[in-house]
């Protein structure tokens, strides 16, 4: 069964949800993002409960991971999870990395963004609210995933994940096909005068463009309009640059939210790989 929400499509499979983005269905890659809908998890994580460390047992998330990949059509044993710390690093991984921070322990520190073109190997990086950005060169069968928080979004990982292909694979950000996911939109990500001021000195974007002054020191950003600037400003066609356009503080029902649950909640993931048969 499938629905479209936003930019997106929403699938059911042997009960599980997950969102895919029709712009980034490409032959030799496969994508998706998870819900909260088809987990073993209780509780502030029901049900489909992705991240690590938060009270969930480490047993529920690794069979909420095998239930996703199943539903997904991932091979779970594939599976490598960037070490997130909101900065802007971005690492190259391979056949070697498999499993790393999922089913084997985390080897790496303060990554950000992975990029690959080793066809066995799907990338995942972990959201509640921050901005997941997926990139597919269809050119040199290379994808790249990055975890774009406020600070992530004003280092720019999404130029930085890009520039990684370019010297990595020999990319051409202008073949790039680009998904800004889902995460807190517009709508619900206020912050003080000091995150704005961060925003404001990105001079380069136009910040007008993705900040809305509130009045008395509260503004709105734009992480979804920040992020499209910034993949842009790399090279990135407008065209080719899909925006989900789903907050996952109002659809908190739906997806894992930090600002709607205070914290107290499980997490979403993203998931960008190239299949066992492709040809790097």
């Amino acid at each position: 069964m499938e629905e479209k929400i936003g930019g997106m499509v929403l699938h059911r499979r042997r009960g599980v949800e997950f969102l895919t983005f029709p712009a980034l269905e490409v032959p030799f890659a496969r994508h998706a993002f998870s819900t909260r809908a088809g987990g073993v998890s209780r509780g502030p994580f029901a049900s489909m409960n992705l991240a690590f460390g938060r009270g969930d047992p480490d047993e529920n998330v690794r069979e909420n991971y095998r239930r996703f990949c199943a539903a997904a059509g991932l091979e779970a044993s594939s599976l490598v999870s960037a070490a997130q710390n909101h900065h802007a690093f971005v690492r190259r991984v391979g056949p070697a990395d498999r499993g790393a921070g999922i089913f084997e322990p985390q080897r790496m520190k303060s990554v950000d963004g992975l990029v690959t073109d080793s066809p066995g190997v799907t990338l995942v990086i972990h959201t509640a609210d921050c901005v997941p950005v997926f990139l597919i060169d269809p050119e040199r069968r290379a994808v790249g995933l990055a975890h774009a928080g406020w600070r992530g979004t004003a280092a720019r990982i999404g130029a930085a994940a890009v520039a990684a292909m370019a010297r990595e694979f020999g990319t051409r950000p202008g073949a790039l096909l680009a998904g800004i996911g889902p995460s807190i939109g517009p709508c619900c990500f206020e912050v003080d005068r000091p995150v704005r001021d961060v925003f404001a000195g990105l001079t380069d974007l136009d910040p007008k463009g993705f900040i809305r002054d509130d009045g008395g020191g509260k503004y709105h950003i734009d992480l979804w309009e920040a992020n499209r600037r910034i993949l842009m400003r790399a090279g990135v066609p407008e065209s080719s640059i899909a925006v989900a356009g789903i907050c996952t503080r109002c659809h908190a029902d739906r997806l894992f939210s930090h600002r709607a649950s205070g914290g107290r909640r499980g997490g979403l993931a993203a998931f960008l790989g190239i299949g066992e048969g492709a040809q790097a």
